[in-house]
């Protein structure tokens, strides 16, 4: 799909702001109600939105403790990324995974309370996970950017 000036406005007001209105997004963009509408909608089929979500204040639900985990698995076997990646979607703990290159295979943003709760979660959840060979944490000081908005 094309995006077209239009769009991509659009793609950055709702980016910023999802709950505008489409009255409020029609005035931005000096279009009627419906055009707007039709053309979230288009983006929405096509799958350039994927989702609409409220972004939570983590340190104000006990969630403030951000930490990188460098992980690596023992082997490289298809089996192995597969069975790795298949349990830790599961941990609510963890909420981005990525598979890299370089010295590590994979590197985990986790959120917890409190560096004793990360204790918990790396001895009763991450390390029982099969086939892991080594992990090395870093926490996060303070957070310089953080931002959802992909530039388009």
């Amino acid at each position: 799909m094309t995006l077209d000036s239009i769009d991509k406005k659009l793609l950055l007001l709702l980016q910023t702001d999802s709950k505008k209105t489409t009255k409020e997004l029609s005035l931005k963009l000096n279009l009627s109600v419906t055009a707007v509408y039709e053309r979230i909608k288009k983006l929405e089929r096509e799958g350039v939105i994927g989702q609409y979500v409220a972004l939570l204040n983590k340190s104000k639900v006990d969630k403030g403790f951000v930490v990188f985990c460098h992980l690596k698995l023992i082997q490289h076997s298809q089996e192995f990324l597969t069975k790795f990646e298949s349990e830790v979607v599961k941990l609510s703990e963890v909420l981005e995974c990525f598979h890299v290159s370089g010295d590590y295979d994979y590197i985990l943003k986790i959120v917890v309370k409190d560096m004793e709760a990360y204790r918990e979660f790396l001895v009763s959840k991450l390390t029982t996970l099969q086939h892991i060979g080594s992990t090395q944490s870093t926490f996060m000081i303070s957070e310089v950017k953080n931002t959802t908005v992909v530039p388009v």
